[in-house]
């Protein structure tokens, strides 16, 4: 009988916990001890197999129990299950991507899902990372990673406390992360239950957002960035690069100007501003 194959994606909880999600309707029919065979190549390259006894357990959905993830793998991977009828065996394979990519400075070499990536992986401990963290995962999240969040709703869901002192680093933080082109200031609405919409709805009320979007780019190949993974934590210099802009948002001019001067001194590639993006400038970022 054939293999019923399923996609799910890993969590943080799933990895830290040593777990793997199942689809719900397998949970009540394996037994109570499971073979795992994992099969995955380390970094997109490298061929492993290995197998765990795991047991299958319901909490927070049905998971299996009982694994041990390698190290290059990250929250948001997909993992493709498979398993036949009656069977006491699940196969959990992950997909290697054709290019790997690196989003906001973590390698991915197999394929993900971008909604997970956005809401699980985490941004830091520094009070920008505490407000851009409140962005992804307390924000609307669309299909593509990118997300928006009121930023009103930053003074009590931020993280940074309340009060002068509150809002002397909450505005801080903000700054920060425009200056660094993580987050852009867009107009969009809310509901009656303070939940955001972008482009605005009309009938809704008008409201400030931060937008927004992963920073997606090639990832070195395995062994030439030793050291990079999670190097967005750690105050360096960053180059200047593109990013991705709100749907409808056009680059200012004085990000036009700044591209062609980037051009123009060589630091980046003569190539014009695709639709949809703009430029941000060389930078010290501190993690």
């Amino acid at each position: 009988m054939a293999a019923a194959t399923r996609r799910l994606a890993l969590r943080r909880a799933d990895l830290d916990g040593g777990r793997c999600p199942l689809p719900a309707e397998w949970g009540p029919v394996l037994p109570p001890h499971v073979t795992v065979t994992l099969e995955h190549r380390a970094k997109g390259i490298a061929p492993g197999r290995v197998e765990f006894d795991a047991e299958p357990a319901e909490d927070d959905g049905w998971r299996l129990t009982g694994l041990a993830w390698p190290d290059d793998v990250h929250p948001g991977m997909v993992v493709a299950l498979a398993r036949r009828a009656g069977g006491a065996e699940v196969v959990v394979r992950t997909v290697v991507l054709e290019e790997p990519m690196r989003i906001d400075g973590v390698n991915y070499y197999h394929e993900y899902d971008p909604v997970v990536v956005t809401r699980e992986v985490a941004p830091g401990v520094s009070n920008r990372g505490k407000v851009l963290q409140a962005v992804r995962r307390l924000g609307r999240v669309f299909d593509d990673g990118s997300a928006v969040f009121p930023e009103a709703q930053l003074v009590r869901r931020g993280g940074l406390g309340r009060g002068a002192r509150g809002t002397f680093l909450l505005r801080n933080a903000v700054e920060q992360l425009i200056r660094e082109g993580f987050v852009t200031r867009v107009e969009g609405s809310v509901d009656g239950g303070g939940n955001p919409s972008y482009p605005a709805i009309d009938g809704e009320e008008p409201a400030e957002m931060l937008f927004y979007a992963p920073l997606i780019e090639p990832a070195a190949v395995p062994g030439d960035d030793e050291g990079g993974e999670g190097s967005e934590r750690r105050e360096h210099w960053v180059s200047g690069f593109l990013r991705k802009l709100p749907p409808g948002a056009q680059p200012s001019p004085r990000q036009l100007s700044l591209h062609r001067q980037a051009v123009d001194s060589e630091q980046i590639d003569d190539v014009p501003l695709a639709p949809g993006y703009t430029f941000v400038k060389k930078h010290h970022r501190n993690g």
